[in-house]
C-alpha cells in the first residue's frame, strides 16, 4: 500500500515562504512523476507543479512560475515544494500525489495515489 504524507503547512503573512514536504512509503523513483495540487475553498482541485522521477524535469502552473520550486530526496524519498513570495490567493489545501503515467503532467485524472493534503493559508 503506498502511503503519501503531506507536512509543512500553515499560517503566514502575504510575501511569506513556506516549503511543503511529502513523503511517500516507497521509493519515489518508482513513480515516473510527482506531483502538488491545491484546492481553494469552493473551488476545484487545480495542478501546481510536477517533477520527473527519471530526469528531474519540472513542470509549473504559470501562476506560481517564479515563486514555488518543486525538487525530489531519492534518498528520504520526498518530494519538496519551497513557496516564497506568497499570495493570499495561494490559500488552499496542498497535496501531493504520484503517477506511473509519462504524459500525466498536470492532468490529476492520471495520478495514481494522492496525499490527504496540508493547509496552507495566506493572510494579507
Amino acid at each position: 500500500q503506498v502511503q503519501l504524507v503531506e507536512s509543512g503547512g500553515g499560517l503566514v503573512q502575504a510575501g511569506g515562504s513556506l516549503r511543503l514536504s511529502c513523503a511517500a512509503s516507497i521509493r519515489t523513483f518508482s513513480f515516473f512523476a510527482m506531483g502538488w495540487f491545491r484546492q481553494a475553498p469552493g473551488k476545484g482541485r487545480v495542478f501546481v507543479a510536477s517533477i520527473s522521477q527519471s530526469d528531474g524535469s519540472t513542470y509549473y502552473a504559470d501562476s506560481v512560475k517564479g515563486r514555488f520550486t518543486i525538487s525530489r530526496d531519492g534518498v528520504e524519498n520526498t518530494v519538496y515544494l519551497q513557496m516564497n513570495s506568497l499570495k493570499p490567493e495561494d490559500t488552499a489545501i496542498y497535496s501531493c500525489a504520484a503517477t506511473y503515467s509519462s504524459s500525466a503532467y498536470g492532468a490529476s485524472a492520471k495520478y495514481d495515489f494522492w496525499g490527504q493534503g496540508t493547509q496552507v493559508t495566506v493572510s494579507s
